[in-house]
């Protein structure tokens, strides 16, 4: 599992996405959670503007990243 260490607080999922590299734009995001390829914390998530926390672990088909 890689580890993303963010400045903040929290971040959005779309914007997570982009800082690890999983797409190159925002717009590149929601087909993938139209298909419930992204899960968070094992759970299919669907809403590009979910705001995420440290210690949360994001999927994206199945590849594993942890927010630190």
């Amino acid at each position: 599992m890689q580890d993303i260490e963010i400045s903040g607080d929290m971040i959005r999922l779309g914007q997570l996405l982009k800082l690890a590299g999983a797409v190159d734009t925002g717009a590149d995001v929601r087909p993938l959670l139209a298909d419930g390829l992204v899960t968070v914390n094992g759970e299919v998530e669907t809403r590009r503007g979910r705001q995420l926390h440290k210690g949360d672990v994001i999927a994206l088909d199945g590849d594993p990243v942890r927010l630190v």
